[in-house]
């Protein structure tokens, strides 16, 4: 009987049985329906730049921004993973004893604050914290505390979804004056090339190729992508905070590295062709994907020793208290 059981509880739920399971279900989506519809239609109040009274609006509006200092399309994939995440974590979720928890509704009056204090100095961005911070109140208000628990990492993850823009400069600017001082040093040290780093400007003297490293190119991108992928992998493959901390710091580096990577290629390939094959090897979408390789490489590697050590430590653990 008791393997038995054990296999009932390993057998992955099908939509259907996840949603038999779900208590409080009209509950649940009434108050998210009435939660959405506020933020739909009294969500943004800065209608000089965006017209309208949607901050989903304003948002996808953020999201296909053409702008040059504007770098969040990543936020229309969030809801996707975030939603896989959940569906991933369906048998921890719905094993639990669910029930509601009134104090729920502190913070959904929280977040209902927050959004009237956002609303009222046009800051679309808190208001989306204030959506996200009531989605979770209502989580908890209608399936309690152990529920938030163990929902926390995925619902972290839509923390991504805050439009950043121009936001971003003051990390943007530095990590372009690494990336170009670094490009320069390795071609001048390494390669013998003589590029030279002028601000944010790569150029070959006398009379060679010039590029400047927007803020496009400054890594954000890749940053905010491998920050995303580390967290992912820290919190579905490790249960220990040290471990998932240092693979989420890993993302920094590791970020700088590819994006270096992918500029020494486009100097590289305007040293061999000139110019124009460094601008091609720049708006190629494949050799965009470059700043990705050793990125996912090293949180591989890295990810692959700690969960060595975590076996090991764990076997140490067994071993003791077989002894003792």
């Amino acid at each position: 009987m008791e393997n038995q059981a054990t296999k009932v509880e390993n057998t992955e739920l099908s939509l259907s049985a996840c949603w038999e399971r779900l208590p409080n279900k009209a509950l649940f989506f009434g108050l998210l329906a009435a939660w959405l519809a506020l933020f739909h239609f009294l969500g943004n109040s800065t209608f000089g730049y965006v017209d309208t009274p949607s901050l989903f609006h304003w948002m996808w509006n953020a999201y296909d921004s053409k702008s040059v200092a504007a770098d969040d399309g990543h936020g229309k994939l969030i809801p996707l993973v975030v939603l896989g995440l959940f569906w991933w974590k369906r048998n921890e979720l719905l094993a639990l004893p669910l029930q509601t928890w009134w104090p729920g509704l502190l913070v959904l009056g929280v977040a209902i604050l927050l959004h009237l204090f956002g609303y009222l100095v046009q800051q679309p961005r808190l208001c989306i914290v204030a959506l996200f911070t009531g989605l979770y109140g209502l989580m908890g208000l209608v399936w309690g505390t152990r529920w938030l628990a163990a929902s926390f990492f995925p619902f972290f993850l839509l923390g991504f979804m805050v439009p950043l823009g121009s936001l971003t400069e003051p990390v943007t600017f530095p990590l372009r004056l690494m990336v170009t001082k670094t490009v320069a040093a390795f071609c001048q040290y390494v390669l013998a090339i003589d590029v030279q780093n002028v601000g944010t400007s790569l150029m070959r003297l006398p009379d060679g190729y010039h590029y400047d490293v927007a803020p496009a190119c400054s890594g954000i991108r890749s940053l905010i992508a491998i920050a995303a992928i580390s967290i992912i992998y820290a919190f579905m493959v490790f249960r220990a905070w040290p471990r998932r901390l240092l693979m989420i710091a890993a993302a920094v580096p590791l970020a700088f590295i590819g994006n270096t990577f992918r500029m020494m290629v486009i100097v590289i390939a305007a040293e061999m062709w000139g110019q124009d094959a460094g601008n091609r090897a720049h708006e190629s979408g494949f050799w965009s994907l470059l700043p990705y390789v050793p990125a996912i490489i090293g949180l591989m590697v890295l990810g692959r020793w700690l969960e060595k050590r975590e076996i090991k430590a764990t076997t140490a653990t067994a071993e003791a208290g077989g002894a003792a």
